[in-house]
């Protein structure tokens, strides 16, 4: 495969899965960590040790004992992508190879936790470990990946 095939298969599957990237999986995560984060999670009712500076004053004035305010740590993820690209992905259908589908999937994954602002990683095995791409962050690192699992091969 010569580089401007390459370059245009690798934008036909950016264009294809940029849509589905923004609609489905954008923002569907929460953090598992509470603390004094910047995102209001929940008032609640003020247990002892809690701390006092988070008492919500206006609250325990409505209710008559004591709230506090509980928020929710932002924290980025870390996605690895970890693909099988061994020869038995060269079948699939007359319309799409299984290959071509893991290509897709793997760019619709890859572009969600680009738009959460998290990190992607790739590994792309077969018996043994054919690429490792270590995370990082951005559009151009996301185009490395597909690039990567689509010219990769066994």
């Amino acid at each position: 495969m010569d580089t401007a095939e390459l370059i245009q298969r690798v934008r036909r599957v950016e264009l294809k899965t940029r849509g589905l990237s923004d609609r489905i999986f954008s923002g569907e995560y929460h953090s598992a960590f509470k603390g004094r984060g910047m995102a209001f999670s929940e008032n609640r009712e003020y247990q002892h040790g809690d701390e006092i500076r988070t008492i919500d004053w206006n609250v325990t004035a409505r209710m008559g004992h004591p709230y506090v305010k509980v928020f929710e740590e932002e924290r980025e993820l870390t996605v690895f992508l970890l693909l099988d690209v061994s020869g038995s992905n060269a079948t699939g259908t007359r319309k799409q190879s299984k290959r071509d589908l893991i290509t897709e999937l793997s760019a619709v994954l890859a572009f969600s936790a680009m738009g959460n602002n998290d990190k992607v990683g790739a590994v792309l095995f077969s018996d043994r470990i054919e690429r490792f791409i270590p995370p990082k962050k951005g559009r151009s690192h996301i185009l490395r990946i597909i690039r990567e699992i689509i010219e990769v091969e066994p």
